[in-house]
């Protein structure tokens, strides 16, 4: 199966509006080199050129950026380019998967010794930060999940009962509106979506964790690729031991499962494990970030105009 390539160009700029003598952040904008997805080139660039700079890697082994500006600056400007490549490896049978009481019974508590992978996957089964275990989400959950059925059968019918009884809705929730509250709105963005159904998964017992990246979106049809137009996505990957790849990829805003069109940055237990940007300032204004992102399969014809310069100029620090 053939590879499909991608550039992608994300931006993120901060106009602080006054002053900031002291800053330190943390960035999670370099992917994971996954079995299906290899990084054939990266560079991440800011400016000002940080005081410190450290790269290395997380707790859940993503890679992250450190860095601290010891100088006053008045804005920040993070730019990430990347070529990457994408294999096909949505799974097909997903019948063929575990009864979903026998995965949840292999992640409880017991005296025997558990697999390394279980063992792995059980940081992935508790309440984290944005993500609630409450009888409520298993209620919500329960027909998804009737005696007998394979795990992956029940993600897939979980994931299209969000997509159907769910609006999306960028005006409806922020960062931190509760998962139980995106849960009686009925309304939300993808983060709310995926923190959903990892909360109605670890309610059932299931182990299942928040993935962030890029989806390539298409213009309409005879319309030029806008730059900045795309935007950072997230979904969900749930723990399937026996299947191949013991974790598989669930979208619930798309209602589909990722395959050559996703790209995966980072995963963690939720949002707040793998935030792209993140950090402290001493001074300026609070102004919100401006984030541009776009994704360009290289094998389009045409790349939109104002990424060729950027794509040269990757090319000549390289």
């Amino acid at each position: 199966m053939q590879p499909v390539r991608y550039h992608v160009y994300h931006e993120t700029r901060y106009d602080y509006g006054s002053s900031v003598s002291l800053s330190q952040q943390q960035l999670h904008l370099s992917p994971r080199i996954l079995d299906w997805q290899q990084i054939e080139e990266q560079c991440v660039d800011i400016e000002p050129t940080p005081t410190w700079r450290r790269d290395g890697r997380d707790a859940f082994g993503n890679p992250v950026t450190w860095v601290s500006f010891h100088a006053p600056h008045d804005e920040l400007i993070i730019r990430s380019t990347m070529n990457i490549s994408i294999t096909p490896h949505r799974p097909e049978h997903l019948e063929d998967s575990l009864p979903w009481e026998e995965v949840r019974q292999r992640l409880a508590y017991d005296a025997s010794a558990p697999t390394p992978e279980d063992l792995e996957a059980t940081r992935y089964l508790f309440e984290s930060p944005h993500v609630r275990v409450k009888h409520e989400l298993a209620n919500y959950a329960a027909d998804c999940f009737p005696p007998g059925r394979p795990l992956l059968l029940c993600a897939q019918a979980l994931m299209a009962k969000i997509f159907d009884e769910f609006e999306f809705d960028p005006e409806a929730t922020t960062v931190s509106t509760p998962v139980l509250e995106v849960l009686e709105k009925k309304r939300g963005v993808c983060q709310d979506f995926a923190h959903l159904m990892i909360a109605c998964l670890r309610a059932m017992g299931v182990a299942a964790r928040y993935v962030s990246g890029y989806l390539l979106t298409r213009p309409p049809p005879g319309k030029p690729r806008l730059i900045g137009a795309d935007a950072s996505h997230a979904w969900v990957s749930v723990y399937s031991p026996g299947s191949g790849n013991d974790w598989i990829d669930f979208d619930p805003t798309n209602n589909l499962l990722p395959d050559t069109e996703h790209i995966t940055l980072s995963f963690g237990r939720d949002f707040s494990d793998i935030s792209p940007l993140r950090g402290i300032i001493l001074g300026g204004g609070g102004a919100e970030p401006e984030v541009a992102v776009t994704v360009v399969p290289l094998d389009e014809e045409e790349m939109p105009e104002g990424l060729l310069s950027v794509a040269a100029a990757d090319s000549a620090e390289s």
